[in-house]
């Protein structure tokens, strides 16, 4: 699953190519991780929210302990009562320039990076929801992996192409849906000798 992005264009940049009206003061970091404040497009404006829904971690005796940030959707789990109300009513873009996912033994993974040839930004179908804890956030919603990223990963958030995005936004919960397959375009793979961070296994989430 997806557990780190990159966003390398600014928030004007962002605006003016997902054409949404901005209503952030402030760019948001370039790398975002699960439980940080990243930029969403929903209901026509470029909104900064945080990724992932909060999940109440709780211990033995019932104790609450701490919030998980669920970040990642199966769709083939968008019926869920964690997430159906959200797919049906509130779905969002998340704009990107390109995802991470660890390679690598374990305690040696390094980042993979993924992106989309000769599109400095491109759009990942979400869906959002207002929350008592963190305010609205937000969640990425993932399929099975396509053929490029074979032995890297077998799922992969969902690509929408420029032609799809409004049958995301605006379509039935059906038309929604079926945009939620394997991304059939070339993709570009950067493999790095980058750690993979003690920060990004900290915060990364499961998906639920």
């Amino acid at each position: 699953m997806c557990n780190l992005y990159r966003l390398d264009q600014s928030t004007a940049e962002v605006g003016r190519l997902c054409e949404a009206v901005s209503s952030v003061g402030a760019n948001t970091p370039a790398e975002v991780y699960p439980g940080y404040p990243g930029l969403v497009i929903a209901g026509g404006e470029l909104r900064s929210m945080v990724w992932g829904f909060p999940l109440a971690l709780k211990g033995k005796q019932g104790q609450q302990l701490t919030l998980k940030p669920v970040n990642n959707t199966r769709a083939d789990k968008l019926d869920s009562s964690f997430w159906r109300t959200s797919f049906a009513s509130r779905r969002c873009l998340i704009p990107l320039s390109a995802f991470a996912e660890a390679e690598g033994p374990k305690g040696k993974k390094t980042r993979t990076w993924l992106s989309l040839p000769d599109q400095p930004v491109f759009a990942i179908a979400g869906i959002w929801r207002p929350t008592e804890e963190w305010g609205p956030a937000y969640s990425m919603v993932m399929t099975e992996a396509c053929l490029a990223m074979d032995g890297i990963h077998d799922h992969m958030p969902v690509v929408l192409p420029s032609d799809s995005v409004s049958q995301w936004l605006e379509g039935s919960p059906a038309d929604a849906r079926e945009l939620c397959t394997p991304y059939s375009g070339p993709m570009a793979i950067k493999r790095t000798d980058q750690p993979w961070t003690q920060k990004a296994e900290l915060s990364s989430a499961g998906s639920n």
